[in-house]
């Protein structure tokens, strides 16, 4: 099976970067020296060496080249330029089969564009079964529509058909390929959502509401999931350091317990086929019962950061869910007036630092009230013989007044719906 073009493998290799800069990326927020960084950050975190940076302001993009042939000739011109070879030429816009078929044909190197640089990280970062099943999900869908013609852009496929140079029977036969596997890789992931259904329904039968964590990429909610349960998970300070699903259990402070899952980092204009290759990770964001969005409001895009979280919770159809916004790294802040700024003019906000701690009580008393119409204060009366309901209780909710008598337990204590239900039996005063 042909794989794609994995920059990891090519340790170092040497990039020129290709910022396009639009008047609709200028209306979001956009300005061509964000995007073009953003775009440095994504290029260095696939290992990649930056040697030179070019920016084309288009507004159109044209069908067969998607930059215009003049800037197509400048930036070949530039390639050869240095004394150095330029293994790849990265783009920061999308490019359709088509367009990076014809670009390789005059430029002579490797094309790349951001939606394939995403792709490379995200196989970097994936480590568990589910998350490699995902990305190369993702991959062979890009790669798919790109199996035409004989030109560089086979070369990606690394020791198969682009070093050999076959025929078009040859790429019939590993289109096929293919395609079967990405049936089979559909037929797995439909198996991950299935597992995933019924681990949600056996956490919802256990009473365990869950807060699923959003942000950024780079937001810090790994770093607020280590600090908020003593957890172990890779924290740094790099584009997508976490891919892999992470889920820990938390109890608040009435005992209430909720499970923590943090979630894919989001991105700006994220690829919508790595949205729909991420369906069952990101399906718990669709069925947690609060969102925690984790914002770093010490980074000068924090409000564009903001939007683009929400542009992809909508893609989801989650952005009318309970929402909390924990404005992270207020430790990085040297004006406090950007934090009373935000907490303006964001609803049910809360500043924190995740990495210093601060914060934590007024975000979780935040979350218990969120949550609190999951609960609710009943008052109990269990005979002796149910001594191990009466244990669970003081596990799965808050005592808040007991009384032993000759005939029983009167206990009155806060517990979700869900056992409320399973003890409708009990709920009674004793005479």
């Amino acid at each position: 099976m042909p794989e794609m073009y994995d920059v990891k493998e090519h340790s170092k290799e040497k990039v020129i970067l290709v910022t396009i800069a639009s008047h609709k990326d200028k209306e979001k927020g956009w300005d061509p020296e964000d995007t073009a960084l953003e775009l440095r950050e994504l290029a260095l975190s696939t290992g990649a060496n930056v040697i030179d940076e070019v920016l084309c302001k288009r507004d159109e993009v044209t069908p067969n080249l998607f930059i215009g042939k003049g800037k197509a000739q400048e930036i070949h011109d530039l390639i050869h330029a240095h004394n150095e070879e330029i293994d790849a030429v990265v783009f920061s816009g999308n490019l359709s089969s088509t367009q990076q078929r014809n670009l390789e044909e005059i430029l002579g190197v490797k094309t790349i564009d951001r939606t394939q640089l995403i792709l490379d990280i995200f196989a970097q970062r994936a480590h568990t079964n589910e998350g490699k099943l995902q990305v190369e999900f993702a991959q062979l869908e890009y790669l798919l529509p790109r199996l035409v013609g004989k030109g560089i852009i086979l070369s990606r496929l690394g020791g198969g058909i682009g070093t050999r140079g076959p025929g078009e029977q040859k790429l019939e036969v590993d289109r096929r390929r293919i395609s079967k596997r990405i049936i089979r890789l559909k037929q797995e992931i439909d198996a991950v959502r299935f597992r995933r259904s019924q681990l949600r329904r056996n956490r919802i039968e256990h009473s365990v509401a869950t807060i699923a964590i959003v942000g950024y990429t780079n937001a810090g909610k790994s770093t607020l999931l280590n600090s908020m349960t003593d957890s172990q998970v890779m924290a740094d300070n790099r584009l997508f350091c976490t891919l892999d699903l992470t889920s820990r259990r938390f109890s608040l402070s009435n005992n209430q317990k909720v499970l923590f899952v943090d979630t894919v980092g989001f991105i700006h204009n994220l690829p919508h086929n790595l949205v729909e290759a991420f369906k069952a990770t990101l399906e718990e964001v669709q069925q947690a019962d609060l969102l925690l969005h984790v914002l770093d409001i010490s980074n000068p895009k924090a409000n564009e950061h903001f939007d683009a979280v929400y542009e992809v919770l909508k893609e989801l159809d989650a952005q009318d869910k309970p929402i909390i916004t924990a404005l992270n790294k207020t430790d990085l802040l040297e004006n406090a007036f950007i934090v009373g700024r935000f907490m303006n003019s964001i609803n049910n906000c809360v500043a924190i630092s995740a990495l210093k701690g601060t914060g934590f009580k007024q975000l979780i008393d935040m979350i218990s009230t969120e949550l609190s119409g999951l609960v609710e204060t009943v008052e109990l009366f269990l005979p002796h013989s149910e001594m191990a309901l009466v244990s669970s209780l003081y596990k799965e909710g808050q005592v808040l007044e007991r009384k032993d008598t000759e005939k029983g337990i009167y206990i009155r204590v806060t517990v979700s719906q869900k056992t409320k239900h399973r003890l409708h039996n009990f709920l009674q005063k004793p005479a």
